[in-house]
């Protein structure tokens, strides 16, 4: 797995990831919509954690820096 996602972006999920689980411990939001935000709250941290996101492939993106080539 080629690593897809800069440093800017995995900040950025995490912190989507941990107000998405602030707001539902603090039971702000909860129910059906809650369970899902915290599975997408999950896949924002594994993502993050791992520097790939398999949505990024088929489109070709990458948030990482290029490389300099010598």
């Amino acid at each position: 797995m080629k690593k897809n996602i800069g440093s800017f972006d995995r900040i950025l999920r995490i912190v989507v990831a941990v107000a998405i689980a602030a707001l539902y411990f603090t039971n702000v939001i909860s129910g059906t919509l809650g369970i899902i935000l915290m599975v997408l709250a999950g896949v924002f941290l594994l993502t993050a954690f791992v520097s790939f996101c398999p949505l990024y492939v088929p489109f070709g993106i990458s948030t990482c820096p290029k490389k300099e080539q010598q």
